[in-house]
């Protein structure tokens, strides 16, 4: 049997497998890959040359079909928004003092019109220097 034939069928059977097992086009690239090589194959001989370039084929079509096909996802400021609690209050367009990871650190209400309590929980949504950036945790379930 011939390597172009055997390159030709190991990647149409790896294509075909994505439709049966669904592997992220893992399979699937790995056949196109299989699919290029049987066409270099017509030019390199060597069986061991053929198999190390359906490797770094593989390799890098999988990784740019993760790149692309991967959906990204917005991210809202909220996401990585981690809690505190106001150590004093923070009064509209001025700022106060929060506990955070056992600190107390300077803080802002994201919202300069807002007032909010002490003693009341928080999301820091970023810092600024060395004030925090936060929003009362109700603002969420008003």
């Amino acid at each position: 049997m011939s390597p172009t034939l055997l390159w030709l069928i190991a990647g149409s059977i790896l294509c075909l497998m994505e439709f049966i097992f669904p592997t992220a086009f893992v399979a699937f690239m790995m056949g196109v890959s299989a699919l290029l090589v049987a066409v270099v194959s017509l030019i390199l001989p060597q069986f061991t040359l053929q198999a190390v370039l359906w490797l770094l084929f593989s390799t890098l079509l999988i990784f740019l079909a993760r790149r692309l096909f991967t959906p990204r996802r917005k991210r809202s400021p909220l996401d990585e928004a981690t809690e505190g609690e106001t150590l004093s209050e923070i009064s509209p367009g001025q700022a106060g003092r929060v506990l955070y990871e056992g600190n107390s650190w300077r803080a802002r209400c994201e919202d300069e019109e807002q007032a909010i309590a002490a003693h009341q929980k928080v999301y820091i949504l970023r810092r600024e220097g060395n004030t925090l950036i936060v929003v009362p945790q109700n603002i969420l379930h008003s």
